[in-house]
């Protein structure tokens, strides 16, 4: 009996929970629970959009409760900054950052476009429920913090496009460059983000619509600008 005493001692030492009792759960640092609420804010923002978003069902998928949500980020405005409007800005500028076309030479431009425009379909793609939560918020949710003019990174990319262009341009260009660069996105993002309500079952796969948005941006661009000429 003795002996048994001291085993259970001991383990009660060690932090081991007396036997028959669950065990405790390990405490979460503040990065930790951060990190969390970021995550499960993310998914909320994007499935229901700010103004349908609550800060009771965020805290019940972190496993955390309201108080903890508000004692981090202050109010429902600063969780989205967080977690939808921040983290899309970076996702801008990085993307800006890899794809600086203006040193590229004239006679690689059309192939240096076709791979451009395609990576950028990819890249709207997978931050695509981001990108529509930030434009839902931005037209419906005035008192959302954000809105897409806002977004650093986005504005980087038509800045850096615009200059690409006019180094380009014709002087007589039927289309200033800072209208084109953001025409062009409008079209990739647009035939991304409604492609349901585009193109019906049956009209064409999703490879002949990518091939389609990426000829009809090239063919946009040729107006404006000698190197597709």
């Amino acid at each position: 009996m003795a002996q048994a005493a001291n085993t259970t001692d001991a383990g009660q030492a060690a932090g081991k929970p007396p036997e028959g009792e669950a065990p405790r759960r390990r405490r979460r640092s503040s990065e930790e629970v951060a990190d969390r609420i970021l995550e499960a804010a993310a998914i909320e923002f994007e499935a229901a959009g700010y103004g349908g978003a609550t800060t009771a069902a965020i805290a019940r998928r972190a496993e955390v409760t309201e108080a903890q949500i508000f004692r981090l980020f202050g109010s429902k405005h600063e969780l989205f900054q967080a977690a939808i409007f921040e983290p899309l800005n970076r996702h801008f500028a990085d993307f800006h950052a890899r794809h600086d076309t203006s040193g590229a030479d004239a006679g690689s431009m059309r192939e240096l476009a076709r791979r451009y425009i395609a990576e950028l379909q990819d890249f709207m793609a997978q931050h695509s429920r981001m990108l529509m939560s930030l434009i839902v918020a931005s037209a419906y949710s005035p008192e959302a913090k954000g809105s897409v003019g806002e977004l650093e990174g986005l504005n980087a990319y038509f800045a850096g496009g615009t200059r690409a262009m006019a180094g380009r341009s014709d002087p007589d260009a039927a289309v200033a460059p800072e209208l084109m660069v953001r025409v062009s996105f409008a079209a990739v993002l647009a035939n991304l983000m409604f492609k349901d309500w585009l193109f019906p079952p049956g009209m064409a796969n999703d490879e002949a619509i990518r091939e389609a948005i990426i000829d009809f941006v090239i063919d946009g661009l040729g107006a404006s600008q000698k190197a597709f000429r």
